[in-house]
């Protein structure tokens, strides 16, 4: 197995707390990602359902208001500030929703335990994705069914891309990204997915491509949320210099694409499906 110490370090102490300042409007920049995966899973009342990478917690929320209160939802993440944020936002509806802080690649999460297996961007990040999937599999019952989803690869993002290129030119070289690394765009190749899956012992794996329109809102939103989250805000973490001109080229460049709905651009991620 891999060792997700520097995931768990990465997760709490760097970005973790800048996904609790922003997760309102990360949540409404996903949502409609998180929604193709939900109906793909298709919850059904009653059902125990695991949410793996649960962060603040939109996700596991939206899975216990499908399984009602007779229903489990378990959400688990790395991240003990983004959990504090999960379990404060639990309300009579969904009451269904617990979290903890759990390993998915190394806790025993009990055999059989779950009917459903969910994850909003979050299986992307595991040192060892075979060993994690295995152990995540083995919290099925027989029969259980896995959905989630993940990115595609950075050319087909624009939300990401664009920002990218238009600051990339103020900061210095950037390595090459290791494509089978934990991060973003590590499960971004079909082939790997299904070969992860399988190998980790799911069958009739699947991935559907799916593309649509996101934002977090306005200009001065977009703005602020670029400069912090998603790879112009790691790339701005490494070198803090080149902040102020890429707030610049950042505020000109949402306000050109500000619509009557805020900024909203092109996603394109991968629905995966699978069952045990």
């Amino acid at each position: 197995m891999g060792d997700n110490t520097a995931q768990a370090e990465y997760w709490n102490l760097t970005v973790g707390p800048t996904w609790v300042r922003y997760h309102a409007l990360l949540d409404r920049q996903l949502a409609p990602l998180g929604a193709e995966a939900q109906a793909a899973l298709a919850p059904q009342p009653a059902e125990r359902l695991l949410d793996v990478g649960c962060g603040c917690g939109a996700s596991t929320l939206a899975l216990a208001a499908a399984v009602g209160p007779a229903g489990r939802v378990l959400g688990i993440d790395l991240s003990r500030p983004m959990l504090e944020v999960a379990a404060a936002r639990r309300t009579a509806l969904t009451a269904a929703a617990e979290f903890q802080a759990v390993d998915a690649e190394t806790t025993d999460l009990g055999a059989g335990r779950f009917d459903g297996l969910y994850s909003r961007f979050g299986v992307m990040f595991f040192a060892d994705p075979v060993a994690a999937f295995a152990n995540l599999g083995r919290a099925l019952r027989r029969g259980g069914r896995l959905a989630f989803v993940c990115w595609r690869p950075l050319a087909d993002n624009d939300w990401m891309r664009l920002p990218l290129e238009l600051v990339r030119p103020h900061l210095p070289p950037l390595p090459p990204a290791d494509p089978a690394a934990p991060g973003p765009f590590a499960l971004s190749d079909p082939e790997r997915i299904l070969a992860v899956l399988g190998a980790a012992g799911f069958a009739d794996a699947a991935c559907r491509p799916f593309d649509a329109l996101i934002g977090a809102g306005d200009a001065a939103a977009s703005a602020d949320l670029a400069l912090h989250v998603g790879p112009v805000g790691a790339a701005l973490r490494e070198f803090p210099a080149a902040r102020p001109v890429a707030s610049e080229m950042l505020a000109d460049f949402y306000g050109r694409e500000a619509g009557p709905d805020g900024v909203r651009l092109r996603a394109g991620v991968w629905i995966v499906t699978a069952r045990v």
